[in-house]
């Protein structure tokens, strides 16, 4: 999911403008699952469109309950939840991802998650994690996302290399190979600069055993482990082995196919993108675990459902969002939109089971870390975004500016 320009604060100031309560509770007594009710439902993006095919089979199957599905797009997803927040009208079961959850949870229109229904050892622990605000769940996982790097295996054999880069060292120096024997025109595709870039730094970030914040809310992003991360980031733009200027919206896909370039970190998504899209590369290109600094760790995505603290019918929504998010109801949600199910059980049959590419983002996800659940997400991750242009530009040291990075970060989760 691609977050949009927000502050929690402003959301904030907005709820309690419009007196939104901080401790929500029900406006009334909740109705038995079984009831007859309508049950509201938000799903956002190409999520909100097939949730209502399977809100029809759920019906079916549970007559007294009919469930509105409201598509939502992702790009007013957050002003639409704002807004819901402030006026006391959230639906009752709404889809929300990773960096919305603290700024939700904060503003107090969330009801934890009944852990006697969903257990958290059915999930994988970073797909949970995000669901989790200061150590209480609010969200239970859905589908999860994280990031493997892509590579053009017939391209690697013709710059003498005939396997994946395992480490920092070797995913270097193949790039430095795909460049000089093979004529690439860059080594690797990662983002320089603008919003988001923090998410191509994520994978090096975390391989280096570094973070944004530590588990007590406190920032660490000028660590040595960060720093180093940061170092080896900024070296393919030092040596010229990645673009230093990306157009906002650049889609990697087609360089990738006409070998521009030989790799990338992307999401599981991209596996389709490149079979329907390039398919004059089929059966030159794979997919591997990301290459470790001290460990192979990538970033955690993906999307949480989460039920309304005043919603009349909680235990409806707990059911649904049971059926959603079991072994069953994960295969078939694959099945319609491919996203990777949350629920590692779904993973033991099927073509989830038998898929090479798909296997190898399984087990990424088994040591995938989530960003922090905070409020401040959005400005937070923003100075990091602004410490990494300043390096791949060659404007400051990595050591710099994470310092500044350090000072702005904890001046925000000070306030």
């Amino acid at each position: 999911m691609s977050r949009t320009a927000r502050t929690a604060s402003a959301a904030l100031t907005v709820a309690l403008a419009l007196g939104v309560s901080a401790c929500g509770g029900s406006g009334g007594d909740d109705v038995a699952a079984d009831a007859k009710q309508t049950l509201t439902v938000w799903a956002m993006g190409a999520e909100g469109e097939k949730l209502a095919e399977v809100a029809e089979v759920y019906e079916k199957a549970n007559p007294n309950v009919t469930v509105k599905v409201t598509p939502v797009g992702w790009d007013v997803a957050h002003q639409k939840l704002v807004s819901a927040a402030a006026a006391g009208t959230m639906p009752d079961v709404a889809q929300m991802g990773g960096s919305y959850m603290g700024e939700f949870a904060e503003l107090g229109v969330l009801e934890p998650v009944d852990t006697k229904t969903f257990d958290k050892g059915d999930f994988f622990p970073a797909g949970w994690s995000q669901g989790e605000v200061d150590g209480t769940a609010y969200g239970v996982p859905w589908y999860v996302d994280t990031r493997v790097l892509y590579y053009r295996t017939d391209l690697a054999k013709e710059a003498g290399v005939d396997k994946a880069p395992a480490d920092w060292q070797e995913m270097q120096s193949l790039a430095a190979a795909y460049q000089e024997k093979a004529g690439t025109k860059w080594g690797l595709s990662i983002q320089p600069s603008g919003l988001d870039t923090v998410q191509n730094f994520y994978p090096f970030l975390y391989s280096a055993g570094g973070a944004i914040l530590d588990d007590k809310g406190e920032a660490v992003i000028d660590s040595p482990e960060a720093v180093s991360a940061l170092k080896e980031y900024g070296a393919y733009f030092d040596k010229g082995l990645s673009n230093k200027s990306v157009q906002p919206g650049y889609d990697v896909v087609k360089d990738f196919g006409n070998g521009r370039v030989p790799m990338f970190f992307g999401g599981p998504w991209h596996v389709t993108l490149l079979n329907e899209g390039q398919p004059q590369i089929k059966g030159k290109w794979a997919v591997a675990p990301v290459p470790a600094g001290t460990s192979s760790v990538s970033m955690a995505g993906g999307s949480s459902l989460v039920v309304s603290k005043d919603s009349e019918h909680k235990a409806a929504a707990t059911a649904f969002i049971k059926y959603l998010t079991d072994t069953e109801g994960q295969a078939d949600w694959y099945e319609r939109t491919k996203d990777l199910p949350a629920n590692t059980a779904a993973w033991d049959s099927g073509k989830l089971a038998e898929d090479a590419n798909l296997q190898v983002f399984k087990k990424q996800m088994d040591t995938a870390k989530s960003s922090p659940s905070t409020a401040q997400l959005t400005e937070i991750t923003d100075k990091v975004d602004q410490a990494i242009a300043k390096v791949t530009q060659g404007k400051a040291s990595a050591e710099d500016a994470l310092k500044t990075a350090q000072s702005e970060i904890e001046g925000i989760v000070k306030q």
